[in-house]
């Protein structure tokens, strides 16, 4: 009796490519690790194309730019600040300087006039303007002229009490004042006469500012 042997069929080989062909052992099939890292590659190509990766240090630079932004404003009211406290206290001594001037002006009331007296107790007209202004702290030139050219011009609607006036002729000072407020002024006007405050007599003045 004759045995007949069976062959087993041959394997069919797969139809898929190669490099699709699963391999069993350690990390997984070869597919699986193509796929993974395909899919790292595209999740990082996305994240950079969509912005993901630039978000931390694009909120480094704005918190930067935040910073210097908020330094540059704190740092500039702090500077207007500095500024106008400045401001309030130069005219804060300058309003007490104002006050000291028309303080001695009147206290020498009755001082009688002298040709080149510097006071205290005779006064010629730009004698007496130096004097007063010595008391309040601020120097002047000697006479009347050289007052004039010393002090800053203003207008006559600027004036204000403790300033200069000038009563000129052919834009020379022959006589100083200073101006006490509402049209009035203080002097050591001329001989026989004494320091008084009285109203401005002509419209041939001009006023100057020391203080």
């Amino acid at each position: 009796m004759s045995t007949q042997l069976r062959r087993s069929p041959a394997p069919e080989r797969s139809s898929a490519p190669r490099h699709l062909i699963t391999t069993a052992g350690t990390g997984g099939s070869r597919t699986s690790r193509m796929a993974l890292g395909l899919a790292a590659t595209a999740a990082f190509s996305a994240a950079t194309l969509t912005g993901t990766v630039l978000t931390a240090p694009a909120a480094s630079a704005a918190s930067v730019s935040a910073t210097a932004t908020s330094s540059f404003f704190t740092t500039t009211a702090a500077s207007a600040d500095t500024a106008a406290a400045a401001q309030l206290a130069a005219a804060a001594r300058a309003t007490a300087v104002r006050n000291t001037v028309l303080t001695q002006a009147a206290a020498l009331k009755g001082r009688p006039y002298r040709y080149g007296a510097m006071g205290p107790s005779a006064f010629d007209c730009s004698g007496y303007t130096k004097y007063v202004f010595a008391k309040a702290g601020v120097s002047l030139p000697r006479i009347a002229q050289q007052q004039l050219r010393a002090s800053h011009r203003i207008s006559k609607a600027a004036v204000r009490p403790g300033d200069l006036i000038f009563f000129v002729s052919g834009g020379h000072a022959y006589h100083v004042a200073i101006y006490a407020g509402n049209g009035m002024i203080w002097h050591s006007p001329r001989s026989g006469k004494t320091v008084s405050k009285v109203k401005i007599w002509t419209s041939s003045w001009v006023a100057g500012r020391v203080i």
